[in-house]
C-alpha cells in the first residue's frame, strides 16, 4: 500500500482527491489536512453525502507536523494556492515525501513568468526545474518524486491539439483559437459574489492575461489567442479549439493522427458527436471531437474540471509514478456533483 496524504482536503479538488485514494485499493489515505485557521472535523461534515463512508479527521496543518510524517507517508498531493504549495513541497521533499501538487507552483519551467501570471516572485527555481509535469497520455520521461499537475484548461486544450501539432498537421504560422468555459466548481469552494450560483451567467475573463496560456504555450510550442468563459453549470470545460491545417492535409490524416494518439490511453474518448459537459462531468475522461473544413479545422474537447482537470490525473500520475495500475480508484461518484 502506498500511503497518501491529501493538503487542501477541505477545498473541491482535494476532496475529490480524498476520495479517488479511499477507493484506490493501492493506496491508503493515512491524513486530510485543511488550511491552519482551521477548525478540525470529519470529512463528511464538509461534503454530508460521504457519512459512514468516509469519515477521516481533516485537520490544520503546520509545517511543524512533517517530521512526524517521515517513514510514515509516501505521497502528499497538495491541492492547495499556489504560494502555499511551493512553500510546503521542499519541507516535504526533505522528510523523504513525494509531492503530487495541482496548483501552478511548479508548471512553468521560466521563473520569470511567475510575477506576470501569477502575481509572485517564484522562491525556489531550482524546484522548477527537478519538477516533471504529468499531461499523463504525453508522458514519455519518468515521475520523479515532485510531479507537476497540469491545469484543468491546458489539459482540455493541449489533450485537443497536441495529435496534430506533433505530426506537423497545423500550419506553421498558425495560432490556434481556444475558446473555453468553464462551470463555478473551477473558482473553488470559497464564496465569491462573482462566481455564486445565483450570479453567473456567461462571461469571458483573463483576456490574453490568464495564467493558463503560457502553460498551453509552453506545451504546444506556440503562442496561441486563448479566452476562457465562466458558465452556469457546476463542474466540466467544454474547449473549441480552431487552427488552420497544412494545405491539403486530408480527413484520414487528421484522423490518423488523433487514433495513433490516445489508441492505448484509456482516459482519453474519440467521440462521434460534440461533447457535453453533462457527459463528462463526474467521470476521468477527456471527450474529442473534430470537424474539417477545406484548411480550417475546429476540435471540441471536454473533461470534468475537478477530475480530469486536476484530482483524476494526480491520481493517474501517482499510480504510474508507484507502478500501479494507471487508473486505479478513478471509476466511481465524485465528492461534489
Amino acid at each position: 500500500m502506498v500511503r497518501s496524504i491529501v493538503l487542501g482536503a477541505a477545498g473541491y479538488s482535494g476532496a475529490e482527491l480524498a476520495v479517488i485514494l479511499a477507493r484506490n485499493p493501492y493506496f491508503e489515505l493515512c491524513g486530510a489536512y485543511a488550511s491552519a485557521g482551521r477548525n478540525a472535523e470529519p470529512f463528511s461534515a464538509l461534503y454530508p453525502r460521504y457519512q459512514q463512508q468516509l469519515d477521516i479527521l481533516v485537520q490544520p496543518w503546520q509545517d511543524a507536523l512533517a517530521k512526524t510524517l517521515q517513514g510514515k507517508v509516501d505521497v502528499a498531493f497538495l491541492a492547495l494556492p499556489h504560494e502555499a504549495s511551493e512553500a510546503v513541497t521542499p519541507v516535504l521533499l526533505a522528510q523523504g515525501i513525494d509531492v503530487v501538487d495541482l496548483s501552478g507552483a511548479f508548471r512553468l519551467k521560466n521563473p520569470e513568468l511567475y510575477p506576470q501570471y501569477y502575481g509572485y516572485e517564484h522562491q525556489h527555481p531550482d524546484l522548477l526545474q527537478e519538477a516533471v509535469y504529468s499531461l499523463m497520455e504525453w508522458q514519455t520521461t519518468p515521475l520523479p518524486r515532485l510531479i507537476s499537475v497540469p491545469g484543468c484548461y491546458p489539459t482540455a486544450c493541449s489533450l485537443a491539439l497536441l495529435p496534430l501539432i506533433k505530426v506537423g498537421l497545423v500550419a506553421e504560422n498558425c495560432i490556434p483559437v481556444i475558446n473555453a468555459t468553464s462551470g463555478v466548481s473551477g473558482a473553488g469552494r470559497k464564496a465569491a459574489l462573482n462566481t455564486s450560483f445565483c450570479e453567473v451567467g456567461l462571461n469571458a475573463y483573463g483576456f490574453f492575461k490568464h495564467r493558463h496560456r503560457p502553460e498551453i504555450e509552453q506545451n504546444l510550442g506556440r503562442k496561441v489567442v486563448f479566452t476562457p468563459h465562466l458558465g452556469n453549470f457546476k463542474r466540466g470545460i467544454l474547449a473549441t479549439s480552431v487552427v488552420t491545417l497544412t494545405a491539403g492535409t486530408s480527413a484520414d490524416a487528421i484522423k490518423s493522427a488523433f487514433y495513433q494518439a490516445y489508441a492505448n490511453k484509456p482516459l482519453v474518448r474519440l467521440v462521434s458527436h460534440s461533447p457535453n459537459v453533462a457527459d463528462i462531468a463526474g467521470t476521468p475522461f477527456c471527450d474529442i471531437y473534430w470537424q474539417q473544413d477545406g484548411d480550417q479545422l475546429v476540435v471540441v474537447s471536454a473533461i470534468d474540471n475537478l477530475l480530469k482537470g486536476a484530482a483524476a490525473q494526480a491520481m493517474q500520475a501517482a499510480n504510474v509514478r508507484f507502478g500501479k495500475p494507471e487508473t486505479a480508484g478513478l471509476f466511481g461518484g465524485a465528492a461534489h456533483e
